[in-house]
């Protein structure tokens, strides 16, 4: 993505958003891990980065099985190896996909999101050519159930 299209998305909605820079390393990584995604099913590898709030990356691919409800999707490798080492809190997540278009994470993902992340996680969209845009977490699920909701 562009500079001024970066900045043009920012600006849309009067936040602030990571650096070019850090966008573009981010987007590096997610097609690293996408790389090495299992998806002889589907055809359709995966690759995501995670980003606590401390920095630290986390990069998830998408593992498939014979018994697809086996599968894994990338964002939910990248938040299970981060929560395996203890981290919790997020700011952002880089999805790229291997195809023209690029594809929001799935429900499953965005409700394991839910669990660990607040509504301005930055959710940056990109294929193998490029990064197309970026949604709050609270933009792709505005009514989340989390631990908030349940009975204490």
């Amino acid at each position: 993505m562009k500079t001024r299209k970066i900045k043009k998305a920012a600006q849309e909605r009067s936040e602030s958003f990571a650096s070019e820079k850090e966008i573009q390393k981010l987007w590096r990584q997610a097609l690293s891990a996408q790389k090495k995604s299992y998806s002889p099913y589907s055809k359709y590898p995966v690759g995501a980065a995670l980003v606590s709030e401390s920095g630290e990356v986390f990069e998830g691919c998408n593992v498939e099985n014979a018994s697809y409800g086996g599968t894994v999707c990338a964002e939910r490798t990248a938040i299970l190896k981060a929560v395996s080492q203890g981290v919790r809190k997020f700011k952002r997540l880089m999805v790229v996909v291997k195809a023209p278009h690029v594809a929001a994470p799935c429900a499953l993902c965005l409700q394991s999101l839910a669990e660990f992340c607040d509504p301005s996680l930055e959710i940056w969209l990109g294929n193998t050519k490029k990064i197309t845009t970026c949604f709050r977490f609270g933009e792709l699920l505005p009514i989340s159930f989390g631990p908030k909701d349940l009975l204490k």
